[in-house]
């Protein structure tokens, strides 16, 4: 069987994709330590409001302009349902669910994440530019999902 030098140059080409791509993969995982979040943090979904710090849940400052906002999600709200913090601040979002799975998610931001029954999922965020930012749950979680959202004040 023939087969043309065009062909066996694209053949060599498409391969040798192929083989770069794998290298990559294989570097990234291996080398450099790139792999998906694990599950760092469990909780009962129904002691949620007995089990620190999701039994306060609110904002607490951790250092210089670092926050830490441990949230829960349930029925149409988030606990607590507005917070405040000075612009430049970066903001690190505890979230975790005591029903259903919610949605977690800041327009305008990078924050997009799920609130499941028993995982504690986390983002982090600076918020450099004052205004007044929504939390809203992007994840159908019952009739009145529309309803459910929170409010993040910079100033």
């Amino acid at each position: 069987m023939h087969i043309h030098r065009f062909e066996k140059i694209w053949l060599i080409i498409g391969g040798a994709i192929v083989v770069i791509f794998i290298v990559s993969l294989f570097i990234s995982t291996f080398a450099m330590g790139m792999q998906p979040p694990s599950i760092r943090e469990t909780i009962d979904p129904k002691v949620v409001d007995q089990t620190p710090p999701f039994d306060k849940p609110g904002l607490k400052q951790i250092g210089d302009k670092r926050y830490e906002a441990d949230m829960t999600a349930f029925v149409f709200g988030y606990g607590p349902a507005q917070m405040e913090v000075p612009a430049g601040s970066t903001v690190t979002f505890r979230v975790t669910s005591k029903d259903v799975v919610h949605g977690f998610e800041i327009p305008g931001t990078d924050v997009n994440l799920m609130a499941v029954p028993g995982l504690v999922n986390e983002a982090t965020q600076t918020f450099n530019k004052p205004g007044e930012y929504l939390i809203l749950c992007n994840e159908y979680c019952g009739a009145g999902h529309q309803l459910m959202s929170a409010k993040l004040i910079v100033k």
